[in-house]
């Protein structure tokens, strides 16, 4: 026994570096391992995606009550009016459909002769729209080019004749202006230049004098350096020149015409000034004076005149040349052919117009109030001419059709209104599934412990032998339907302050991923959107998406992933001990 222990003790000893070279390399793998598998996914967020597409959205609200044991419906109208005309007797029996009052529809039928002129009006222009271009339009087309053409070669043509007749008039102008101010005509002496002898005249009485003598001499500088230089030009052009050429002369010869008139309205400031200060001192005002005003009256005149007459033709050009931009591009879309986009916006439109008599129908075919089931009339609540409104019991309705008595919240109540189509499950009856429309709604609502509750009653459209007074009924009852409308799936969509916003990758990931969503090296986009009515499952979007778009419908945080990761990794499917439990059991 003792040489048998002796030789355990000594194989443990001669095998103890190997065992813990062993437990090394396990602990050492089984990190490495957890850290490959667990870590590459910890920072990863993913995205689970979806699409905005087109479809029908049905919005409903939901209510429980008992099948009723009274068949006993209150017969009310869905819009306010006048009755017009009562057409049953009490004790009269009745099949569904018929027509019990008539309020006044007046202004419903306007509606609907509307509503059919526009739609006539929208299938009228998506006609036009897609019929080919025919050869008429085209040569009207190509007729208005040429017109517009014309009219900017005859402006050219004007624009030279305009310049012309500028520098007909501005030498004497210039030539004058010279002799007013720096003529000799004014001292009696000769020998100083006018606008000196003008200024010397009053400044005893007033140094302003100087101001204006200057501004007159510099403007007059301005003015004869501006002339020297078109005139110049204009001596250097004819009229078979460049048309930009002649469009520049045009525009420079008005700039100069400017600085002229400027020159002319400073001279003439000038002589009003001594004029006016050798009046109030009672001095003699100079016969050369008064020449001097006369003539700078007739240039004003004369540069007004031109300046008129070179900025019309100015404009006309641009005028001409817009519309020959305007001509061209006209011709060419007819040439083209119509814009798929504005066939689709024409087709959008149509539909609209559509709907709306669709409505407009609808809304008249209620000012008919008519008996919901076969049955007999029992009572009338009023009478000819009395104005009648939602609430007001027109007839109470005895019917052999089974009706169900249901309690709805006042915020569910206020959606939904009489005729409204509704589904019917029973608690009894697992296989059972019925239609009906609502046939009364509560006006006033009953209050229990602070709570506001009204009570309606639905109709069934059919019967089924199983259904029992006093049975459980759970009702959908739906309170908005749209068609080919934008929706994403309601998780695409957060709300927050009033302001709805949607994820949107542009461009869109190559792959969706699934359920278990997909990474991304780019972030999606926030958008905000309007949001029109919702069902359990979609969201109508109004604005700010478009069909196709790609939204994110739900965030997987990089936690969360590998938190799910590493749970699902501990766990043997086979039976087996887990990593951990492996390393213990070594």
């Amino acid at each position: 026994m003792n040489n048998f222990l002796q030789t355990k003790v000594d194989w443990a000893r001669a095998h103890k570096k190997t065992a813990a070279v062993a437990s090394i390399l396990v602990l050492g793998g089984g990190y490495f391992l957890y850290g490959a598998v667990f870590s590459s996914t910890s920072t990863e967020t993913r995205y689970v995606l979806g699409a905005v597409t087109k479809g029908t959205i049905i919005s409903s609200v939901s209510a429980s009550g008992q099948v009723s044991a009274s068949n006993q419906l209150s017969i009310q109208p869905k819009v306010s009016g006048e009755i017009i005309s009562i057409n049953v007797l009490p004790n009269q029996k009745v099949t569904a459909g018929t027509v019990i009052a008539v309020l006044d529809s007046t202004t419903a039928q306007k509606n609907v002769r509307d509503a059919e002129v526009n739609l006539e009006s929208a299938q009228l222009s998506l006609e036009k729209l897609k019929k080919p271009t025919d050869a008429l339009s085209l040569i009207q087309a190509e007729n208005a080019l040429a017109q517009a053409e014309v009219t900017l070669e005859k402006s050219y043509d004007d624009g030279f004749n305009s310049v012309s007749n500028a520098f007909l008039a501005l030498p004497d102008v210039m030539t004058g202006l010279q002799d007013i101010l720096y003529g000799l005509t004014v001292s009696s002496s000769r020998s100083q230049d006018n606008i000196s002898a003008y200024a010397d005249m009053v400044s005893s009485y007033d140094s302003n004098v100087t101001r204006f003598s200057n501004d007159a001499a510099a403007k007059y500088k301005t003015a004869r350096t501006a002339y020297d230089a078109t005139y110049l030009k204009y001596r250097s052009l004819t009229r078979t020149a460049s048309k930009q050429d002649v469009e520049d002369l045009i525009l420079e010869t008005y700039n100069t015409t400017k600085v002229v008139a400027d020159a002319v309205k400073s001279t003439n400031d000038l002589l009003g000034f001594v004029e006016d200060k050798l009046t109030i001192q009672s001095r003699t005002i100079p016969a050369i004076l008064s020449t001097h005003q006369n003539q700078t009256s007739t240039y004003t005149s004369n540069t007004n005149s031109h300046l008129l007459t070179l900025l019309a033709i100015k404009n006309t050009i641009i005028s001409a040349k817009y519309s020959i931009a305007e001509k061209t591009q006209s011709l060419a879309d007819l040439k083209a052919g119509t814009d798929p986009l504005d066939i689709k916006s024409a087709e959008l439109t149509l539909t609209q117009r559509k709907n709306t008599l669709a409505d407009a129908k609808a809304t008249l075919a209620d000012y008919y109030v008519r008996a919901p089931f076969d049955g007999t009339v029992a009572s009338l609540g009023v009478k000819k001419y009395d104005t009648a409104s939602s609430g007001t019991e027109i007839a109470t309705l005895l019917t052999s059709q089974r009706v169900a008595e249901l309690s709805l919240n006042e915020v569910d109540a206020a959606k939904v209104s009489v005729g409204a189509k509704a589904t019917l499950t029973f608690d009894a009856i697992e296989d059972l599934t019925l239609t009906g429309q609502i046939a009364e709604v509560d006006t006033i609502g009953a209050v229990t412990s602070g709570v506001v509750s009204y009570s309606i009653k639905i109709g069934f459209d059919s019967q089924d032998e199983r259904v029992k007074p006093g049975m459980t009924v759970n009702a959908s009852i739906q309170t908005a339907v749209k068609q080919d409308v934008l929706m994403v799936p309601s998780g695409a969509v957060k709300t927050q302050n009033e302001v709805s916003r949607a994820q949107v990758f542009s461009p869109a990931l190559a792959t969706t991923g699934g359920t278990q969503g997909v990474t991304s090296d780019t972030l999606p986009v926030s958008v905000e959107v309007t949001v029109g009515i919702s069902d359990d499952t979609n969201v109508e979007i109004l604005s700010g998406l478009k069909e196709g778009d790609q939204v994110v419908v739900r965030t997987i945080s990089g936690a969360t992933a590998a938190k799910t990761t590493t749970t699902t990794s501990r766990t043997n499917t086979q039976g087996g001990p887990s990593v951990g439990g492996a390393l213990r059991g070594f």
